[in-house]
C-alpha cells in the first residue's frame, strides 16, 4: 500500500493496486492447484529421473471480477489431465460479478444500464447477452420456489396483482397475480408469481388459490382482497371456511369513482365513522347515516357499499391495532411498489418468462438485512393470539 501510494497508483480502476492484488492472488492460488495436481513443485526433480506428466508453460485468460477485468496466465500441464478450481476451464467471470448483475437487475437496472454500470464504475466489459445469461440462471431456482411445498395453515393471505407489459405479437398489459401470507410464527411467505391473460378476474383467482391448496395449504382463515367481483365465491370455493375481507381502501377509492371531485372530501369524511364504529351494529348505523345524507345524489355509492357489506365488516371484530392490519392490503402494496419500480424501467417485456424473471428478483431482494421480517413478527405477535381465538383454536392446532 505505502509504495503504491509513493507511486501514485490509484487504489481500485484499471491498473489498480486491486486489481493487481486480484491477479496475484489468483495465480498463486493456480500454481498450488497445479502443484497438487502434479504432486511436485515447480523445478523439483524426480528421484529416477521420470515422470508421467510434468508442467507446460501458461495460457492467457482474462476474467471479469467484481474490481473490474484481470488478466491472469493459468498453467498448463503437458497430459492436459489439470482441471483448475479456482478459477475453472472456460469460466469467465468470478461469483461476485453475477451477484451483483442479480442485485442490480432486481433494483430495476436494465441490462443496457447494468453493462455500462460495470464498465464505468469497475472497468469491467460485460455485454448485454451475458447479463441476459446471468439473470436467466435464476430460472431453475424461480420453478422450485414457485412448487415448494407450503404450510398446512396461515392466519392471513393478502392477494393482489401488477399490470405489466409483454411484447407477444404486440405489447398489452398482463396482470402478474401474487398471494402473501402470514405465517403461525408471524413471518411474510410470498407463496408465489403467476401471469395471468387479459385483466385480472376471479377466475383465475381460482385456479391460484387451487394451486396454493394443493400444495400443502389446506387451511387460510382470513383473506384479504380489493374486492373484485366474484372473487369471494372462488375463495370458499377453495376454503370454505375462510373468512373474506375487502380492503376498505380499495371501497373508498371506488366510492369516488360515483361521486364529483368537489364532493371527495366530503364522501371521505361521511364514510370514516362506518369503517371505525367500534362494533358492525354501530357500524351499519352510521352507514344509514350516510346512506340518508348522500343516497338521493350518489346511490350508486350506496349500492356499492350494500353489496361488499358482507365482505366489509369480517375486521370489525377484532380490536384497534388487529384492524388496522387486516382491514386493507397495504402489505402486498408496498411490494407492488417495489415491482413496479423494477419493471418500470423495462417498458415492456419481450416474453412471459422474462417478466416473471424481472418480478422474482424483485420480490427476493424486498429484505436483504432482515430488518423487515423482524418487525413483521413483532407486528403480528398480538394479532395471532386473537386469531387463534376468534377463529376457536384453528391456529394452535395447525401448530401442534
Amino acid at each position: 500500500m505505502a509504495r503504491a501510494k509513493d507511486g501514485g497508483m490509484k487504489l481500485a480502476g484499471e491498473g489498480g493496486l486491486l486489481q493487481q492484488l486480484t491477479k496475484r492472488l489468483l495465480e498463486s492460488a493456480l500454481e498450488g492447484e497445479i502443484t497438487d495436481h502434479l504432486g511436485h513443485e515447480n523445478g523439483e526433480r524426480a528421484e529416477d529421473g521420470r515422470r508421467e506428466n510434468y508442467r507446460n508453460g501458461h495460457r492467457a485468460k482474462t476474467v471479469t471480477t467484481d474490481i473490474g477485468t484481470v488478466e491472469i496466465e493459468v498453467p498448463r500441464d503437458r497430459a492436459g489431465t489439470f482441471e483448475p478450481m479456482m478459477v475453472k476451464k472456460r469460466q469467465k467471470r468470478l461469483a461476485g460479478i453475477d451477484e451483483m448483475v442479480l442485485s442490480l437487475s432486481a433494483k430495476g437496472l436494465t441490462h443496457g444500464e447494468i453493462s455500462a454500470h460495470l464498465a464505468e464504475v469497475y472497468g469491467a466489459n460485460v455485454s448485454k447477452q451475458t447479463i441476459s445469461t446471468i439473470t436467466d440462471s435464476v430460472v431453475a431456482g424461480m420453478t422450485e420456489w414457485q412448487n415448494r411445498p407450503l404450510d398446512a395453515v396461515y392466519p392471513v393471505v393478502f392477494i393482489d396483482c401488477v399490470n405489466v407489459k409483454i411484447r407477444e405479437g404486440q405489447v398489452a398489459n398482463r396482470p402478474v397475480y401474487m398471494a402473501v401470507a402470514v405465517t403461525a410464527e408471524g413471518h411474510r411467505d410470498i407463496l408465489g408469481l403467476w401471469v395471468g391473460d387479459g385483466g385480472e378476474g376471479a377466475k383465475y383467482w381460482l385456479q391460484v388459490l387451487t394451486e396454493i391448496k394443493n400444495r400443502g395449504a389446506a387451511d387460510v382463515l382470513m383473506l384479504v382482497c380489493d374486492g373484485l367481483t366474484g372473487l369471494p365465491d372462488a375463495v370458499n370455493a377453495v376454503w370454505p371456511a375462510t373468512i373474506v375481507q375487502t380492503c376498505v381502501v380499495h371501497l373508498l377509492r371506488n366510492s369516488f369513482k360515483y361521486c364529483g371531485r368537489q364532493d371527495w372530501e366530503k364522501i371521505a369524511r361521511g364514510l370514516k365513522p362506518v369503517y371505525t364504529a367500534p362494533t358492525e351494529e354501530a357500524a351499519l348505523e352510521r352507514f344509514m347515516e350516510f346512506a340518508e345524507a348522500w343516497g338521493k345524489k350518489y346511490p350508486a355509492i350506496v349500492r356499492l357499499w350494500e353489496s361488499s357489506w358482507s365482505e366489509f365488516v369480517p375486521f370489525l371484530r377484532f380490536d384497534v391495532e388487529i384492524r388496522r392490519i387486516v382491514c386493507t392490503t397495504n402489505a402486498i402494496e408496498s411490494i407492488n411498489a417495489r415491482i413496479r419500480k423494477a419493471v418500470r424501467a423495462r417498458g415492456h417485456f419481450p416474453t412471459e418468462q422474462a417478466a416473471l424473471k424481472c418480478v422474482y428478483l424483485a420480490v427476493m431482494s424486498l429484505d436483504p438485512t432482515g430488518t423487515g421480517r423482524r418487525r413483521w413478527a413483532i407486528r403480528w405477535k398480538p394479532a395471532l393470539q386473537a386469531f387463534d381465538i376468534t377463529f376457536d383454536g384453528r391456529l394452535s392446532a395447525a401448530r401442534r
